[in-house]
């Protein structure tokens, strides 16, 4: 049976109207076996924001907000807009760029970066505090193609035939910052990464359902990597893994999920290790659990923690950027990464 058939939907939440988090504090939430695609649960995908709600969300808060300066920095293969949410611009501050759906069947990323998007448009004392000190750029969904399945090739033997990893073109837009032969990656790079001086960047991922914390069959929710790149300066692959403090211990203390230490490769076509090396970027690495289609089954993710999952991409966003800000993260602690387990497998990946 071709698995396209199957009815494919994706519950989640509408960020225009905001996420309520109404969630127990038990350990891992966000990681239950329930969450699963086994065959037969229903996979709900339409309350994803399209691309089309989501250019309309970004354009309301546009309008609404004199924080938020939205630019259209590139188009896709297809033809669509890349958007750059941009806030600040203070020469004398620090700027962490907030990267998302590199892979246009890693969802949960985008929807995250839609709500702390929001929240900094919301004009609260604590948002003030953030900008006044940090200069933020968020580009949500790289893979706009792909993210809308509308792509040169079959998605036929995808579980949902909805989204796909790859651009239009079948290539795979996180090994490409080398070349740049891919519209999408050559904007980002001529028109984002070359034309603001950015000094983090967190570049958000998904990994599959069944990555676990070491050899123990604990499942994660997420895993971090800083560069790994041999041509990286060690200053820089310091200041990534101070970024990668922040976002580790403050997922950690919230009792709702735990990260492992991702098992990657150290290719410069990575953008994690690529622009580290190049622009002197301090780079994480930030993979969150499930993915909204694939087509081997264990990698995809039914609802019932999108919420939890949601909430742990603004929790990083968040933390991190206050850290800049604040000035914490000169102080953050990096020990945990020389006892952190690697990510293992609980089979079927």
């Amino acid at each position: 049976m071709n698995k396209k058939a199957l009815h494919i939907v994706l519950s989640g939440a509408l960020l225009s109207t905001g996420l309520t988090f109404g969630v127990a504090t038990h350990s891992v939430g966000a990681v239950g076996e329930g969450p699963n695609y086994n065959g037969n649960e229903t996979i709900k995908n339409e309350r994803l924001h399209s691309y089309e709600e989501m250019v309309k969300f970004l354009k309301r808060l546009d309008s609404q907000s004199d924080a938020l300066t939205l630019e259209v920095y590139g188009q896709s293969v297809k033809g669509r807009d890349l958007y750059l949410a941009k806030f600040g611009n203070n020469e004398n501050n620090p700027t962490i760029l907030y990267l998302t759906q590199q892979h246009g069947n890693e969802t949960l990323t985008t929807e995250g970066a839609l709500k702390f998007i929001q929240h900094l448009t919301s004009n609260s004392k604590q948002v003030k505090e953030i900008l006044d000190n940090v200069n933020i750029l968020v580009a949500p969904r790289l893979n706009v193609d792909g993210a809308e399945g509308d792509v040169n090739f079959s998605l036929d033997n995808y579980v949902a035939g909805t989204h796909t990893r790859y651009n239009a073109n079948g290539v795979d837009l996180n090994r490409d910052h080398v070349d740049r032969e891919q519209p999408e990656t050559k904007a980002l790079h001529e028109n984002v990464l070359q034309k603001y001086k950015i000094d983090y960047m967190i570049d958000l991922h998904h990994q599959g359902t069944q990555t676990t914390l070491g050899d123990s069959d604990e499942l994660v929710s997420g895993s971090i990597l800083y560069p790994t790149n041999e041509e990286v300066d060690p200053e820089v692959v310091e200041r990534s893994k101070k970024l990668g403090a922040v976002l580790y211990h403050e997922i950690e203390k919230r009792g709702f999920g735990t990260l492992s230490k991702y098992n990657g490769g150290s290719a410069n076509t990575i953008s994690r290790n690529g622009l580290a090396t190049e622009y002197g970027i301090a780079t994480l690495l930030f993979e969150m659990r499930g993915m909204a289609d694939h087509y081997n089954e264990s990698y995809v993710l039914g609802q019932k923690s999108n919420g939890y999952l949601i909430k742990q991409a603004v929790i990083a966003l968040e933390a991190t950027a206050k850290a800049i800000a604040d000035g914490s993260i000169e102080h953050a602690d990096t020990s945990f990464w020389d006892t952190l387990p690697l990510s293992g497998s609980k089979g079927g990946e």
